[in-house]
């Protein structure tokens, strides 16, 4: 008896095994309005903030300004048609460099002028050229495009865009007059000047971090207990203190009062390193643990990247 009985457990494990899991992937949230406008800026006023994982006070002796969220899908949809009405990209087969391979994805590619080459060991070489902005044959890219005009999926209007290499994020920036920021002035953005117990603060809006101040791997945001979307992005200022259909989140601004300077999607810098040109990504994302989140955690890639959990903000 106890035979049998082991067997019908291994039988009813075995099929529990072979059921296909969710495709999540084709779950859609709804749209949901943060009320925290993408179009606002902030200024962020010269002078010294703690730097770095051991607080190092650093100088930036100029004021700027930078963008409260991360630029939303909405946007980059705006831009994609003011570029192609302007002659500015094309739209086709691109060449993307991986290594020593090319491969051609399909995409949305603009002129790109080259980085300085000085030919040291490991130092990647960035030609001038025609460069991929986003891909278009990718499943997790939620723009849209008709064959005459760009538009972003309703219920992610309001997203962060992902799937944009550096040289799309770089691209959106430079098309309005902005720039991408640098790591210097991403960072003070993100934690201010305030000094706790002699630290600056690791997290832009204090010193701990919980489930409803940010979205990060398994924080279980609205998307994940309501709508089945673990791993997805979470709306543009979604963490400002307003309650969601019963969740409650935390108002988690950074002090000058911008979003999603931790989790939702790691962002662009402007930086280019010397003889290696990576290009740095700060703030985490969906799919970082709580420790990636901390304001001087930086990621890196070559400006050819793109990911679901990447995307960018703008300075000026």
């Amino acid at each position: 008896m106890k035979r049998i009985f082991f067997i019908l457990v291994l039988i009813a494990l075995f099929a529990a095994a072979c059921t296909p899991a969710p495709d999540i992937g084709n779950l859609t949230p709804p749209y949901v309005d943060t009320g925290v406008d993408p179009e606002t800026w902030a200024t962020v006023p010269a002078g010294e903030f703690p730097y770095g994982q051991h607080d190092h006070m650093t100088m930036v002796d100029y004021d700027y300004e930078i963008m409260v969220t991360d630029v939303t899908n909405e946007q980059y949809a705006n831009f994609l048609n003011d570029a192609l009405a302007a002659g500015r990209i094309s739209i086709g087969a691109v060449e993307v460099e991986a290594g020593e391979n090319v491969r051609l994805v399909e995409g949305v590619a603009g002129y790109y002028p080259g980085d300085p080459f000085d030919g040291y060991d490991h130092e990647v070489e960035i030609k001038a050229g025609e460069k991929l902005y986003v891909p278009l044959d990718e499943g997790s890219l939620r723009l849209v495009f008709d064959g005459e005009a760009f538009s972003a999926m309703p219920e992610y209007a309001n997203h962060p865009m992902t799937m944009v290499t550096w040289f799309g994020a770089n691209a959106y920036c430079e098309f309005y007059g902005y720039r991408l920021p640098t790591e210097i002035e991403w960072e003070k953005a993100a934690r201010g000047t305030e000094i706790v117990n002699g630290h600056g603060l690791p997290f832009p809006w204090g010193e701990e971090i919980k489930g409803n101040n940010a979205n990060y791997y398994s924080s279980s945001d609205l998307f994940e207990k309501m709508y089945g979307k673990l791993g997805d992005t979470t709306p543009v200022g979604f963490y400002n203190g307003k309650t969601y259909e019963g969740y409650e989140t935390l108002d988690s601004a950074s002090p000058y009062g911008l979003y999603d300077m931790a989790g939702n999607v790691w962002q662009w810098t402007g930086d280019d390193y010397p003889d290696q040109h990576y290009r740095y990504m700060r703030g985490g994302s969906f799919y970082s643990y709580e420790v990636d989140l901390r304001v001087w955690k930086n990621n890196s890639a070559g400006p050819q990247f793109y990911s679901p959990s990447v995307g960018f903000r703008c300075a000026r």
